[in-house]
């Protein structure tokens, strides 16, 4: 049985880890200008989640997952 990472409204959260993600290092250099661009909904989601303030999950912002940048990732998820 997979561990619980947090309960959201009574609902068990578990873990879901995936090694070895695949990533595109072409990528690179938008990413930096995507995290520079502060988009406005971006900023005021990040500011509720970050430092683990939502349930205690801990968020990355802009990450590289293949071909595509994510704008929120959960590691553990």
């Amino acid at each position: 049985m997979k561990e619980i990472l947090t309960q959201i409204n009574g609902i068990p959260i578990h873990k879901n880890f995936v090694e070895n993600l695949p990533y595109n290092p072409k990528l690179k250099a938008l990413l930096n200008e995507k995290r520079k661009a502060g988009i406005l909904s971006e900023v005021i989601f990040w500011k509720q989640v970050r430092a683990k303030n939502f349930y205690h999950i801990d968020f990355d912002r802009q990450r590289i997952i293949g071909n595509y940048i994510v704008d929120f990732y959960v590691k553990k998820l």
